[in-house]
């Protein structure tokens, strides 16, 4: 028998062995083999459990950071409507002051949907904090310019960049 032969043999008993696991546990049982072969299946799933267990649990405590994501979701939404049904509308704005409002609102959104993350990463307060202020300080003042038109506040919307920035690099830490 050469070793090709051998591997298939081999590979046909091993996919013999699985069906049987699957199949029916009363017939493996005989099997040293398949015994721990459907050991290994339960391990495997065990420790699936556990991990899916741990983030249900994550998700039920109610992550102070997962409470403020739904309300800066619902205020990018609210925002959304108006800038959409309203602002964008005004003829007496221009096209800067609309663009700017809706970078503001986009900014806002996807970093409303990036704090449902936060509870995962190694280090959610780190990261929750350099989010939301960022998400506050620069979706907040491009807000402000947009619907004020007063230029002062410009120069703080590149600190809200900057700590969104390191917030998605503290998800790496």
């Amino acid at each position: 028998m050469d070793a090709v032969e051998a591997t298939k043999k081999f590979v046909g008993s091993y996919v013999q062995s699985a069906i049987g696991i699957f199949s029916s546990s009363s017939a493996s049982t005989s099997n040293p083999v398949a015994k721990i072969e459907q050991e290994l299946v339960l391990q495997a799933k065990s420790k699936a459990d556990l991990a899916v267990n741990e983030m249900q649990k994550m998700a039920r405590v109610g992550h102070p950071v997962l409470r403020l994501a739904g309300l800066s979701g619902a205020a990018a939404v609210i925002l959304g409507a108006y800038g959409a049904h309203a602002f964008l509308k005004k003829e007496d704005v221009t096209n800067e002051f609309k663009q700017v409002f809706e970078t503001a609102n986009k900014y806002h959104f996807l970093h409303s949907i990036a704090l449902l993350g936060v509870p995962l990463c190694r280090r959610p307060q780190l990261t929750g904090t350099l989010l939301i202020l960022g998400t506050l300080i620069f979706s907040g003042t491009c807000y402000y310019y947009a619907l004020t038109e007063e230029r002062w506040i410009r120069k703080y919307t590149p600190y809200g960049g900057f700590l969104l920035i390191f917030g998605w690099l503290s998800m790496a830490l």
